[in-house]
């Protein structure tokens, strides 16, 4: 028991700054993953893709997991550990974004369907790096965190996700200024960064397993990884309906998430660059100036469930929220000029999407941590998913489309917050690589048929003003593309519904606070 209290994850201080290394993976792979939505335009000015290719090049990047790589992925997790698959994928995810960024410049022919080819087999190969990687970072938080904080830390994981998604969109434009490649070699640089800061995680993850090593953590028995496990979690009906909830819930934000600044544009006016009163510098750089303005937000948005929580005094506990909270509305106060700007441009105003989740998420992680409900707040974060949509594809309101946004980002912090500790909750430890692989499999196939389905229904429903169009004569209209994520969402609202059904049955407490066993 001693041996045990001594290990590195009973020190918080060690927890979190694990948590900050392995963030750095979920960090950049999300950037890359989600930037492009940000020069959509540029790329069809710049470079002739029509918006069935951006959909191609955003669908493909994970056509080999649709075929169960991931699933091999999971398996060697679960059988090699974090380290080996970590640095496995992590390593895909490096070189798939260098090839995109060699394409993107030409390297490999300055062809229009060479580039595409070329920039799409990068994607693959980060793509299969991405999926992997990011179960790794949630295996890791489980590690270091189950028992403790465990939801409100994959709450803070995926905030740093959705900093990256956020940042990829609003800064993307200022780092292509007119050309797109200064903006994919940024961003795939960013993933090796990233994996660098995983090395230096290993010395710590090492160190934690020789501490524990012969002393069950958990008190659970491990059992040697068999292929049979996968069977037997497809058996499981929680596990089928969180998974398929997983599906159809990414399906109506993910793919949605590329198109929104091109959306905005063309439906609502917005502006596809930002004028200088928008125009935030930082030594002489916009997209430094830009990134401190949400850096800064993802910040106060961690201070608001991090410093109350540390401080025990019910009254001080109070005075340390309103100080912060003081603070957050004169840094928005002070911005208030240079955000009336951008949320009148396309770029920046879909990156609230992703910047919702960096507010929200952390709140609601303490939140299921404290009291549970997570079956509860996934069915909530699924009926505010289809009052998005519908806001953003049948009414032509700008008032209604911001809180469509608002409510979308909202969704997007309610439904992970709950999800990703609840799998935690149905599928032993020892099988949650495998668990994960085989939800982002399934999730795979969702995602890939949407991202290129958008783009190809777009297409098809505005085929008679293309030409127009890319002229700059005429719009896109995509209610119907939008629409499809409406319905998405109704599966989504009744998926939780039988997920909340069947732990009545299985009883794996998902509605209970973290640590709290069913009776």
């Amino acid at each position: 028991m001693d041996a045990i209290k001594k290990t590195l994850r009973e020190s918080p201080a060690m927890r979190w700054f694990a948590l900050l290394l392995i963030s750095g993976l979920t960090f950049s792979t999300y950037w890359f993953q989600d930037f492009f939505g940000g020069i959509k335009p540029l790329m069809e000015s710049e470079m002739g893709f029509t918006s069935e290719e951006f959909g191609r090049l955003i669908g493909l990047t994970t056509i080999a997991n649709m075929f169960g790589m991931i699933i091999i992925g999971g398996m060697i997790l679960d059988k090699w550990g974090i380290r080996v698959a970590g640095l496995l994928f992590g390593g895909l995810a490096v070189i798939g974004g260098a090839i995109s960024a060699m394409a993107s410049t030409g390297f490999f022919g300055e062809e229009h369907s060479t580039m595409l080819n070329y920039m799409i087999l990068g994607r693959v190969f980060f793509g299969v790096g991405l999926e992997v990687v990011c179960v790794v970072a949630t295996r890791t938080v489980v590690k270091w965190f189950k028992g403790y904080e465990l939801a409100l830390a994959m709450a803070i994981n995926m905030g740093f996700g959705r900093l990256g998604s956020a940042l990829g969109i609003a800064v993307s434009p200022d780092l292509a200024v007119n050309s797109v490649p200064p903006a994919v070699v940024f961003a795939a640089t960013l993933i090796g960064v990233a994996l660098i800061m995983f090395v230096i995680y290993l010395i710590f993850d090492v160190k934690l397993d020789k501490q524990t090593k012969g002393a069950n953590v958990d008190g659970e028995e491990e059992e040697e990884f068999k292929f049979s496990d996968l069977f037997k979690l497809l058996k499981n009906k929680s596990f089928l309906y969180i998974a398929l909830l997983c599906v159809a819930f990414y399906a109506a934000v993910f793919p949605f998430i590329q198109y929104a600044a091109d959306l905005l544009i063309n439906k609502f006016g917005f502006t596809s660059t930002l004028s200088t009163e928008g125009v935030i510098t930082l030594f002489g750089s916009t997209a430094l100036g830009t990134s401190s303005v949400y850096i800064g937000l993802f910040i106060f948005a961690l201070s608001i469930t991090l410093i109350p929580a540390q401080i025990k005094a019910k009254n001080m506990k109070t005075i340390a929220l309103v100080i912060i909270l003081a603070l957050f509305f004169i840094f928005i106060y002070s911005l208030k000029d240079v955000l009336s700007v951008w949320l009148k441009n396309g770029p920046k105003t879909a990156s609230l999407i992703p910047l919702g989740t960096i507010l929200f998420t952390p709140i609601f992680g303490s939140y299921v941590d404290r009291k549970g409900k997570a079956a509860s707040l996934m069915m909530l974060g699924s009926l505010l998913l289809i009052f998005a949509h519908l806001s953003l594809s049948v009414f032509n309101s700008v008032f209604l489309g911001y809180a469509g946004l608002l409510s979308l980002g909202v969704a997007f912090s309610l439904v992970p917050a709950a999800m990703w500790p609840s799998v935690a909750k149905i599928v032993p430890e020892s099988r949650l690589g495998t668990a994960y692989a085989t939800m982002f499999t399934i999730q795979n196939w969702g995602l890939g048929l949407f991202f290129w389905g958008i783009g190809a229904v777009l297409d098809l429903t505005n085929k008679g003003n293309l030409e127009a169009i890319r002229a700059g004569n005429d719009v896109y209209d995509y209610t119907i593309p939008i629409l499809m994520l409406v319905v998405c969402g109704v599966i989504s609202i009744f998926l939780s519904y039988k997920l909340k059904q069947a732990d009545k049955i299985q009883g794996f407490g998902l509605e209970l606070p973290s640590g709290q066993k069913p009776e």
